[in-house]
């Protein structure tokens, strides 16, 4: 029963994935249909996803339908830009009175004014209901890598991180002037660090360098880090193998570490070593498990595999910093802005030579309907998943408006040059660089999902790395 509820439980979220999904865009193409009612113009088609219809019904003349190509939708009207390539053709060759460039600009402006409605909607509803901070406030260093840049360049366990490159910093993650935010998307070959040390009467700033983990060719470049985290509050349980002496002590994923032996860590690494120390003893662990005391005693034993280890307990332990997960209500607009803000600043950071973000960062709709799918399994999933409802739909607004041939800005791009030359753009120069520019959108949507897809291998060991316990 347990595995049925697993799968059903499954099911149903790829299904509220792909509903929302299917929102978006019906509210994005609904902008432009409603436009063209409006203006009077001929609508051969309405239709959600791309290519031959799977599912098709004609009603007043209309034909609507679902693609079978599951990425963007679109209303065919024949009197604006042809776009029979991606559209499918019209419904019929006979001539069609010309519509004025106004009309051409309002039935494209329309997509991304809805799409910022549906924004805005959405971010009201988070004003009401809220949606939660999911914020690391403190900005003092925990634990320094050994030889990493940060060590190297002298920042210390304890420093306090006062700003980043001159700027200001806010907390260690969950906002973009937070340290690591601040780290990822900082330019150049160097980064500054203002800190304030106990003992030292002045502000301190260091010189970093900055390293980027090794990936595979086929997943995303690793992002920037100098080698240090946050400060610990406690100390988790954040995995136990299989078959090992942990898991037969009872431990549990999410116990918080009290002390081993009576002694106190600060550190998850620390904990780790004093196992190592202890060798094949008997260790008194206390803990807390939904904030209930509890007691467990483990012997570290010799895994079976790989030979040459050491006494082991199968425990992984995750130093964890004070996570604010306070229920924030920010103000509709205030959500816009920043979610303009966030684009803005992840645009420039891929045009930018100097930085370490590129196109390969970015996310297509598997990256995207992979984020939807781990938000809802979160705590307070569907408060979540408003808010990435607002950052969505800002971004497809803008990026809708860009002047490219294809996108709604295109095609007000052509309406304003028709406008001021007197005639529209001829039809033949137009249909090479319609084609040129929806090739290269599609080889990007291509190239970002193939990321996509990519991180999700290689990140885990071979099974002859995995640990195996005796019986």
């Amino acid at each position: 029963m347990a595995i049925i509820s697993t799968i059903l439980n499954v099911i149903l979220l790829i299904v509220i994935v792909v509903t929302i999904f299917n929102i978006i865009i019906f509210v994005h193409e609904l902008g432009h249909f409603l436009a063209a009612k409006w203006r009077g113009l001929r609508i051969d088609r309405f239709q959600i996803w791309f290519g031959t219809p799977i599912w098709k019904k004609e009603i007043n003349g209309v034909q609507y339908g679902l693609g079978w190509i599951p990425a963007g939708g679109f209303v065919a009207l024949p009197q604006m830009a042809p776009m029979e390539a991606l559209e499918g053709g019209t419904k019929d060759d006979k001539p069609l009175p010309p519509i004025s460039a106004l009309d051409k600009i309002i039935v494209a402006f329309a997509g991304p004014l809805f799409s910022m409605m549906l924004a805005l909607l959405s971010a009201v509803v988070v004003w009401g209901v809220g949606k939660p901070m999911d914020f690391i406030p403190t900005k003092t260093v925990g634990e320094v890598a050994e030889g990493s840049p940060a060590a190297k360049a002298g920042i210390h366990p304890g420093d306090t991180i006062l700003a980043i490159n001159g700027q200001p910093v806010n907390g260690f993650t969950g906002t973009l002037d937070s340290i690591r935010e601040s780290i990822i998307l900082s330019k150049g070959q160097q980064i500054e660090f203002t800190i304030q040390r106990a003992g030292e009467a002045a502000p301190l700033k260091l010189i970093s360098e900055f390293e980027t983990p090794k990936t595979q060719w086929y997943q995303r470049g690793g992002l920037r880090e100098v080698g240090f985290g946050p400060e610990i509050h406690h100390i988790e349980i954040g995995s136990i193998l299989k078959g090992s002496p942990a898991e037969k002590a009872g431990f549990k994923e999410g116990d918080t570490l009290i002390s081993m032996n009576n002694r106190k860590f600060t550190a998850d690494a620390e904990a780790v070593a004093f196992i190592k120390e202890t060798g094949a003893h008997p260790i008194e662990f206390e803990l807390t498990r939904n904030g209930k005391p509890l007691k467990l005693t483990a012997t570290p034993v010799v895994p079976l595999s790989p030979a040459g280890k050491g006494p082991m307990l199968g425990l992984g332990f995750y130093g964890a910093p004070y996570q604010d997960q306070t229920i924030v209500h920010p103000g509709p607009f205030k959500q816009v802005y920043d979610s303009l803000h966030m684009m803005w600043i992840t645009i420039t950071s891929v045009v930018a030579k100097d930085s370490s973000i590129g196109v390969g960062h970015l996310s297509g709709p598997v990256g995207i309907a992979t984020l939807l799918y781990q938000l809802l399994q979160m705590v307070d999933g569907w408060q979540r998943v408003l808010g990435f409802m607002v950052l969505f739909n800002v971004n497809l607004a803008v990026l809708n408006m860009m002047p490219f041939p294809v996108l709604d800005g295109g095609h007000i791009t052509l309406a304003i040059l028709e406008k001021i030359f007197g005639r529209p753009v001829q039809a033949k120069p137009l249909e090479i660089l319609q084609t040129i520019c929806a090739l290269a959108l599609i080889s990007l949507m291509l190239f970002v999902t193939s990321k996509d897809i990519g991180d999700k291998f290689g990140h885990g060991g071979s099974a002859s790395e995995q640990l195996v316990f005796p019986n």
